[in-house]
């Protein structure tokens, strides 16, 4: 093994143990009452220089907004906590976080393992912006470490897995691909952002670094859009730092704060997020005109275990296949009422939309090709009845 990878295995091993609870974490983490006024929240700091103390006299660390920001500081020491990393680093939007980690890890010639089943902005940047910087890529079934493997090549600088999977649900057991990875001389990302780090910790099942669209469960309002990166690795983290500030595409003070607020209240969102989408689950399974249901939580899934093994619950996003097809399907998403028709996901409301004329259409011929009768769900956290009732009537 070179001294580069002993190296990088040994920065793998520093994920931190949290000296608190997850629920603490979130409300108190980079949240201490604010020196000067003792207030609770953290300010906005709306702000893009300081006065400095003389000539590079930086007063605490801070001289321009793009360099850091106290907001953003408080932010990223926050999601660097809840994910048990050393590092963490907020972004104007996940694409954003993606862009930047992918000009940090490689180079012109590198090549990348990307999932058979990912969230259709993560392909386009591949397809259309990465592939044309020179970075080569395939594609593997993230559920089946041996395919993984078998998609490395010498030139492999990163695994990239969601987990579960944007739309399909599909479930990629971290540590086994760490392990993949790991052999492989590259490192293994993990997209979080469908279980949140109140479900699911991958840094602490071997992850090299963390991604979020903290757009969805971590802001959890549908009233910011945003980014995240976190690692164990201070080295990586460093060098995330320098190209988060060298191209520029930060969080701003606002939407940190609207973040973090979000953040406070993640953990009792995510259990009725998850309670709510077991009801909805028992609705689809049996009803006659759903042909399939996507969900790790059914014990049917081929992913049930490792999820039930990785996840303290299956999460808020469910998505199930109509009889009748792709037309089927889309009248399904139009008499829906209380589901609001709408992409994104991981609010307080439930939203329901149709992936391949929507957030997957970027894919449309590609591997990555979801099926025309999908429909997608992000279950809220309104009554669990109300929601049954009203995805009943939609599908007639």
């Amino acid at each position: 093994m070179s001294d580069e990878h002993a190296a990088r295995d040994e920065a793998r091993n520093t994920a931190r143990t949290p000296a608190q609870h997850f629920e603490t974490l979130a409300i108190h983490a980079g949240q201490e009452p604010d020196a000067a006024t003792g207030a609770v929240v953290p300010p906005i700091h709306q702000v893009s220089t300081f006065k400095q103390d003389g000539v590079g006299g930086l007063r605490g660390g801070y001289e321009y907004s793009r360099s850091a920001n106290p907001t953003r500081s408080a932010l990223e020491e926050n999601l660097a906590a809840l994910e048990g990393g050393r590092r963490g680093l907020a972004f104007a939007s996940g694409l954003a976080a993606e862009d930047c980690l992918l000009r940090t890890l490689l180079t012109p010639g590198d090549h990348v393992v990307i999932p058979n089943d990912a969230y259709g902005g993560t392909f386009r940047l591949f397809a259309k912006v990465a592939e044309r910087w020179g970075v080569e890529w395939d594609v593997a079934d993230s559920s089946d470490p041996a395919a993984v493997r078998a998609a490395l090549r010498p030139r492999t600088k990163a695994v990239w897995v969601e987990t579960p999977s944007n739309p399909l649900l599909g479930i990629a057991d971290i540590a086994a691909l760490a392990d993949v990875a790991r052999t492989g001389g590259a490192r293994l990302v993990v997209d979080n952002t469908f279980a949140s780090p109140y479900l699911q910790q991958p840094l602490a099942l071997g992850a090299d670094v963390v991604v979020h669209s903290t757009t969805k469960y971590m802001g959890g309002h549908s009233d910011v859009v945003g980014g995240a990166l976190i690692t164990a690795d201070t080295g990586l983290g460093d060098e995330l730092a320098f190209h988060q500030n060298a191209m520029g595409a930060i969080a701003g003070p606002f939407d940190s704060w609207l973040v973090m607020r979000g953040v406070k209240t993640l953990a009792v969102r995510m259990d009725r997020h998850c309670a709510n989408a077991a009801r909805v689950v028992e609705l689809l399974a049996s009803h006659p005109k759903v042909v399939q249901v996507y969900y790790p939580g059914l014990e049917t899934h081929p992913g049930h275990e490792v999820a039930a093994k990785q996840m303290r619950d299956f999460g808020g996003m469910v998505s199930f296949r109509v009889a009748g097809g792709e037309e089927a399907a889309v009248e399904v998403c139009n008499r829906a009422e209380l589901f609001t028709l709408g992409e994104s996901l991981g609010g307080v409301e439930s939203l329901i939309e149709h992936p391949g004329r929507m957030t997957h259409a970027s894919a449309a011929g590609s591997a990555l090709e979801v099926p025309s009768d999908l429909v997608r769900l992000s279950v809220g956290i309104e009554a669990a009845d109300d929601l049954v009732a009203d995805l009943a009537q939609a599908l007639g």
